[in-house]
């Protein structure tokens, strides 16, 4: 339990009772669970704001709850991964740009871009919608694991993610999976492309941070779980595939 509130802490704005230590080993596992707390507190929102507004609005209002929850955590590694990655610069001068509290023209399109695809993504999707709404932010949470997993840390003298690559991660912290494709089955054949999709993003996403610097910072994880979640919800919502 405390390691799911270490986790619940660190990546929404949601107290875990007291402040906690920071305790990487302990909380990475828990992300995926962390996910479907913030999957289930989308949903219920997005029902009730669906019995008053129009499913393009209730949308709009779902992209900013999401927003909210995490304190815009994601959004920001975002920002600053697509400045440093963006063009042919050097790895060095990459991680230096993406360490750079400002934020650059790049780092602001991939943001808008980001939430208006979530968005295009959300208004598109009335069948298993709650079901949805529940499992792509726990998804995304899960595809950091991933990061951490097969690609080694940027910045050895120290940074944001630095804790959670001390110790190298084994399989057994990929149980919270488990649940999520439990959950998903409940959707029938959805379910696969679901899970199609999740594992051709993180498969895209690795290659990608692999080929251009061959490692991976906490910016980086951040931008895996925003890059994730909108394309999933793109993906899902897309006519004539299930």
């Amino acid at each position: 339990m405390t390691g799911f509130l270490a986790a619940l802490q660190f990546l929404t704005i949601i107290p875990g009772g007291r402040d906690r230590p920071f305790m990487p080993d302990r909380m990475i596992p828990f992300f995926p669970l962390v996910g479907l707390c913030i999957g289930g507190m989308l949903a219920g929102f997005d029902w009730a704001v669906g019995n008053l507004w129009s499913q393009p609005v209730a949308s709009v209002l779902d992209v900013f709850i999401l927003v909210f929850i995490s304190g815009a955590l994601h959004l920001d590694g975002l920002g600053d991964t697509a400045d440093g990655l963006y063009g042919r610069r050097p790895v060095d001068k990459a991680l230096a740009i993406m360490k750079d509290s400002r934020i650059g023209a790049m780092g602001v399109v991939a943001i808008i871009s980001g939430l208006a695809i979530k968005w295009g993504g959300l208004a598109s999707i009335s069948d298993d919608r709650q079901w949805l709404l529940l499992l792509v932010p726990a998804y995304a949470r899960a595809s950091m694991l991933f990061g951490m997993r097969f690609l080694p840390y940027g910045r050895p003298e120290g940074g944001t993610g630095h804790g959670f690559f001390e110790t190298p991660l084994k399989l057994a912290a990929f149980w919270g999976l488990l649940p999520l494709v439990l959950l998903s089955a409940l959707m029938g054949w959805r379910a696969v492309w679901l899970n199609l999709c999740f594992g051709v993003l993180v498969t895209a996403l690795l290659w990608f941070y692999k080929r251009r610097i061959n490692c991976i910072t906490g910016d980086m994880l951040g931008a895996m779980c925003e890059v994730c979640e909108s394309g999933l919800f793109l993906l899902i919502s897309m006519g004539g595939i299930v």
